[in-house]
C-alpha cells in the first residue's frame, strides 16, 4: 500500500482530498501547523504530522517512508526549494503540486514571479511530478468566494459590479479539483507535464451573478461601476499603508478574461469537469438553500 504526505490538509482544498485518497487504498500523513484546524479531517483514519513549510527538518520528518507528496499548499509563498528539496532527500519519487491559473495573468503581480520561479523549481528537480493549475475554487461554505456572493444574492436587491462583468471567469468545483489530484497520481502519462483545470465553461461574471439568482429565486440588479477610478483609489490607499478588505490588482483581475482549456488534462487523465450551473447549485444546496434547478437559464451567449 503506498503512502502519502498530503500538505495543506485541513485546506479547503486538501479536505477534500484526504477521503479520496483513503478510497483510493493510499495511508495518508496529513502535514499541517500545531495551531491548525483538524476538525474536518476528524473522523478520517490519518496520520499527523507537526510542522511548517518554511522549516526543512520538519519536512524531511514528515516525508520520511512517504511514496508520494500531495502538496497541495500554495507554492506562491516562496517554499518551493524548501519542499521539493526535503522530498528529494527523502527518497519520495512521486509528486503532485497544485498551483494556479493565475500565473498567465497579463497584470505585473509580484506573486507572478514567486509562482513561476516555484513551478521552474518543481520542473527542474528529480521528482516524477505532475503539475494542477486549477483557476478559483469554490464548492462549500469553506471557499472565499462564491459563498459570500450567494449571501450577498440571497439577501440584497442590487449587487455592484465593478466594470462591465463581462470579462470571463472559469472557476472550478473543488471535488472536480480533488478527483484530479488524486487521478493523476494513478495516471502514468501525466509525469512532468503541467495541466490546467478550470471549470466546464468559461461564463461572464454577469453570468455568474445571474445564474445564482435564478438558482436562489431571485431578481437582483447589477449596478455596473466604472473600474478605473476603483482602482485609482484603492492603489492610493495601499501605497499610504491603509488595509482594506479589497486590493486594487483584484480590481483588475476581475477585470481580466480568464478562461482555459482542458483538453490536455481531458486526453491524458479524463479530466470532465461540471458546468457551473450544477456546481454552485450543489454549494447552494450545501449552503441550506433550496435551489430552484428547473429556472437555470442557458448561458451559451454573452448576455447580461
Amino acid at each position: 500500500m503506498k503512502q502519502v504526505l498530503v500538505t495543506g490538509a485541513t485546506g479547503f482544498t486538501g479536505s477534500h482530498v484526504v477521503p479520496l485518497l483513503l478510497q483510493a487504498g493510499y495511508e495518508v500523513r496529513c502535514f499541517a501547523r500545531p495551531s491548525s484546524d483538524r476538525k474536518s479531517l476528524s473522523s478520517f483514519n490519518v496520520e499527523w504530522a507537526s510542522g511548517d513549510l518554511g522549516d526543512t527538518d520538519s519536512l524531511k520528518a514528515a516525508m520520511a517512508g512517504m511514496d508520494i507528496l500531495a502538496n497541495i499548499a500554495s507554492i506562491g509563498f516562496g517554499h518551493a526549494p524548501n519542499i521539493v528539496n526535503a522530498a528529494v532527500d527523502s527518497g519520495v519519487k512521486r509528486a503532485v503540486f497544485i498551483s494556479t491559473t493565475a500565473l498567465f495573468t497579463t497584470l505585473k503581480a509580484p506573486s507572478k514571479a514567486v509562482r513561476s520561479a516555484a513551478e521552474a523549481t518543481i520542473r527542474n528537480s528529480l521528482l516524477d511530478c505532475t503539475i494542477l493549475r486549477p483557476t478559483m475554487i469554490y464548492g462549500t461554505t469553506r471557499d472565499r468566494n462564491m459563498c459570500r456572493l450567494i449571501r450577498y444574492l440571497r439577501n440584497y436587491p442590487a449587487i455592484p459590479i465593478i466594470g462591465n462583468g463581462e470579462c470571463l471567469q472559469q472557476p472550478v468545483y473543488v471535488e472536480d479539483l480533488a478527483r484530479a489530484i488524486v487521478k493523476v497520481l494513478a495516471t502514468e502519462n501525466t509525469l512532468r507535464k503541467a495541466y490546467n483545470t478550470p471549470g466546464a465553461k468559461a461564463l461572464t461574471m454577469n453570468q455568474v451573478v445571474d445564474t445564482i439568482s435564478e438558482l436562489l429565486g431571485r431578481r437582483v440588479k447589477k449596478v455596473h461601476l466604472p473600474a478605473a477610478p476603483f482602482v485609482k483609489g484603492l492603489a492610493f490607499l495601499e501605497r499610504s499603508g491603509v488595509t482594506l478588505p479589497i486590493k486594487a490588482e483584484q480590481i483588475l483581475r476581475l477585470n481580466e478574461d480568464k478562461a482555459f482549456s482542458f483538453d490536455e488534462a481531458a486526453r491524458d487523465f479524463g479530466y470532465k469537469p461540471l458546468c457551473f450551473q450544477e456546481g454552485i447549485g450543489r454549494e447552494i444546496e450545501a449552503m441550506g438553500y433550496n435551489p430552484q434547478i428547473t429556472q437555470i437559464t442557458r448561458i451559451n451567449g454573452r448576455k447580461n
